[in-house]
């Protein structure tokens, strides 16, 4: 499955880059009750755990899906309908944005908390959770099969959405207190950067047209190791668990980027709201289509040998080849489809190219894997 975005039509002025705190405070807290996700964090995360008090410890349990793998859309701007590309401002500072929250319907507040406690939309429709007993049913019977938490988050938004919202942002602005106010002090001058980057990369194209349309497209793409580059019409597919397609030409789209995500980019595209690219500043350079690719190119024996032989020292095609009792051609096919994945390197001496194996390349390739899964 994939995120597809289409991008005949669309310009500069499709996209909008924004910062936003509220939407780093929820990778914050996936980084926290997820740090096998991020090891690059781990000493951070237990840091905060091991200081926090009791009912921030309690928070992190009680709300836990909202920032799980489907994260919970009241953390990214726009819930007022603003759209990429409008005419107020789609970000703000935390207590903006978290007034925003307050002054949610509560029936808006149920209907995305209620896609969060299901972990997917799967053609649920809550937008009248409040008042439609097949709609709380629906949502009960969904939860059923699924964790404690999202059992018991979804009994308190059905029992009381005003309170559970109120819980909800008492429990942010604790978080704010014990921890992410240094976070965000430490982390908002590297978003800022980004953002500038993501930002001149968008406009390089100066506009529509095959220029324009062509930096678009290289700008997205930088975003994840997974995406690829289409045409027949111009498009981005990024490869997710999800099934998704993204007009920016008729729905602007917000990017958000992000340092305690990574490695994970979060797309969000709920009907009615601005799609949103919550995006890792340090994206992966190695996907999981390039890792599983490596992984295959290793299973061949023949490949495997001449891994061994290069991994010691380099070597030329012909000395390869005598050593493997295979001919020069198929060395240099075996060589060249190694070299294509990253695992092999080349030095000329004289008029020989030597080969030897990447051995930091494969050191990393279960590493790749794990961060490749997680994208």
């Amino acid at each position: 499955m994939s995120v597809v975005i289409v991008l005949e039509g669309a310009g500069p002025g499709s996209f909008t880059v924004a910062v936003s705190p509220l939407a780093e405070l929820s990778a914050c807290l996936h980084a926290l009750t997820g740090s096998a996700h991020h090891p690059q964090l781990r000493e951070w995360a237990t840091a905060v755990t091991d200081g926090a008090s009791g009912a921030l410890r309690a928070g992190l349990h009680r709300f836990s899906p909202l920032w799980s793998a489907l994260r919970w859309r009241g953390f990214y701007p726009g819930l007022d309908g603003t759209a990429a590309g409008g005419t107020r401002p789609v970000a703000g500072g935390l207590d903006e944005q978290l007034q925003g929250l307050a002054g949610l319907p509560a029936a808006r507040f149920a209907e995305l908390t209620a896609f969060a406690c299901v972990s997917g939309y799967r053609g649920f429709d809550f937008s009248r959770l409040l008042h439609s007993a097949g709609q709380r049913a629906a949502l009960g019977h969904a939860v059923a099969a699924l964790s404690a938490e999202r059992r018991a988050l979804a009994a308190e938004l059905l029992r009381d959405p005003e309170r559970c919202r109120d819980g909800l942002l008492a429990f942010l602005d604790r978080c704010r207190a014990e921890f992410f106010t240094q976070a965000w002090a430490d982390t908002e001058p590297e978003l800022l950067r980004s953002a500038h980057t993501v930002r001149e990369r968008l406009t390089a194209g100066g506009g529509r047209g095959q220029a324009g349309t062509d930096e678009l497209s290289a700008a997205l793409a930088s975003l994840s190791p997974d995406a690829s580059r289409l045409t027949g019409p111009p498009r981005v597919v990024f490869d997710k668990l999800h099934h998704s397609v993204i007009t920016p030409a008729r729905t602007p789209v917000l990017l958000v980027p992000s340092r305690h995500n990574s490695p994970h980019l979060v797309v969000k595209n709920e009907p009615g709201l601005p799609p949103v690219l919550h995006y890792p500043v340090d994206a992966p350079e190695v996907g999981v289509t390039l890792a599983r690719s490596r992984m295959l190119a290793l299973t061949d024996p023949r490949r495997v040998r001449l891994c061994r032989l290069i991994a010691r020292e380099s070597m030329t095609t012909l000395d390869l080849a005598a050593r493997l009792s295979m001919t020069a051609p198929q060395v240099s096919r075996h060589l060249r489809a190694l070299r294509d994945l990253g695992l092999v390197r080349t030095e000329r001496s004289g008029r020989f190219v030597l080969y030897r194996l990447d051995l930091a390349a494969v050191e990393r390739l279960g590493q790749d894997v794990v961060t490749g899964l997680q994208h």
